[in-house]
């Protein structure tokens, strides 16, 4: 039988790449689901190729969907009540690559369906962690997409957790690696979502730029390989090969290597535990020559810093310190904001948004996360406006 394929953020790369390893092996998948928020034109082109039995748009869009492709038969969602209508549905596996805040809610509601998630999107862990790991279980897998993650989780496959010293993500330190801080004060959105490796969207591009990315994925990783703070590291790979290292307590040192291209992680999700052929080519050491690695700087990019404050400090940090970034980025990319405000908006957030970031109790609800994330990002938005 095939195995049944929701994608949620369809239209992304994430979509792309996850559609592309889809159309390679139609023997083995089948689409269920696709979303998109407002790229209407290309959700009526993927509908219209797939054919899935329910899709969901975003608020204000449905009327657009059936303008666009008005034969269509399927059930037509919308925005956040049709995403948690269409976790209700019945399929194997959701790819979640909704990017920010947004994503959390359907993500819950799969977890309840039993549904396993293959999760894309950073900001579900990072702000509702123990939430989100509570909801793990033999049914309900999460299988992480993020490159660094699924480097992480194949190397610790049938390994001792107990054994492990610590684990390392690479970065590959950005558009601006070699920038000084006075150059930094003047960079353009355009400069900034130009990553050097990977083709992404603007969000996490700018949060590659400032190694906010980085910083996110330490507290997933936190969350996901149950691995305490002070045995997270990041290492600067400017060739964006090894994506992943684990050190044992026997010396070992575990790394797993590939070209940067995310049909990789994805083919190694979609198919799991098996393999599948990802259509890209193997990886070549000697034409690769030498690979690169430093100590990040955290005083040219302190926003890794701040994410690990945050991460040290639990509670609703994390939660705070994602809401503010949303928004800083946001405003950064329509040009609001220059590009080194966005750390200042998130220390100021840690420091002073009236919000307790007291450690709550375990597996805090989500009615919770909600209120602080909408709380930080009102005193965001004012602070924008206000001060800088």
């Amino acid at each position: 039988m095939k195995q049944k394929i929701a994608i949620y953020g369809a239209t992304g790369t994430i979509g792309d790449n996850a559609l592309a390893l889809i159309d390679a092996h139609p023997e083995r998948f089948e689409i269920t689901l696709l979303t998109a928020h407002t790229n209407i034109k290309k959700l009526a082109a993927l509908t219209q190729k797939y054919m899935p039995p329910y899709i969901v748009v975003g608020q204000g869009h449905k009327q657009d969907f059936h303008n666009t492709l008005p034969d269509y038969k399927g059930e037509v969602l919308e925005g956040e009540a049709g995403l948690l209508e269409a976790a209700q549905h019945e399929t194997d596996m959701a790819l979640m690559a909704i990017v920010g805040f947004a994503a959390l809610p359907p993500t819950l509601a799969l977890q309840k369906q039993g549904t396993t998630i293959a999760l894309a999107n950073k900001e579900c862990l990072v702000v509702a962690g123990e939430l989100i790991m509570a909801g793990v279980n033999d049914k309900a897998l999460l299988l992480p997409v993020d490159s660094e993650h699924n480097a992480i989780f194949q190397l610790l496959q049938n390994k001792n957790q107990a054994e492990v010293e610590k684990i390392v993500i690479t970065a590959s330190g950005g558009p601006f690696r070699t920038y000084s801080r006075q150059q930094m004060e003047s960079v353009t959105p355009a400069q900034a979502i130009a990553h050097p490796n990977w083709r992404m969207g603007e969000k996490i591009s700018v949060d590659s730029a400032t190694l906010m990315n980085k910083g996110l994925e330490l507290i997933e990783a936190h969350h996901l390989f149950a691995i305490a703070p002070d045995k997270l590291d990041v290492l600067v790979h400017q060739e964006s090969v090894v994506h992943g290292l684990v050190y044992f307590n026997d010396g070992a040192v575990l790394a797993q290597k590939s070209l940067p291209d995310m049909r990789i992680p994805l083919a190694s999700v979609l198919a799991y535990p098996d393999r599948i052929a990802s259509t890209v080519p193997p990886l070549d050491l000697a034409a690769i020559g030498t690979l690169h690695f430093e100590e990040v700087d955290r005083g040219q990019f302190p926003c890794l810093a701040l994410a690990e404050q945050a991460l040290e400090s639990g509670g609703f940090a994390p939660t705070i310190l994602n809401a503010a970034n949303e928004v800083a980025v946001a405003a950064f990319l329509a040009t609001q904001i220059g590009f080194l405000d966005i750390e200042r908006v998130v220390a100021e957030s840690l420091s002073s948004a009236p919000v307790s970031t007291a450690t709550p109790p375990a597996h805090h609800s989500l009615e919770a996360i909600i209120t602080c994330d909408t709380e930080t990002r009102k005193f965001c938005t004012n602070l924008i406006q206000n001060r800088l």
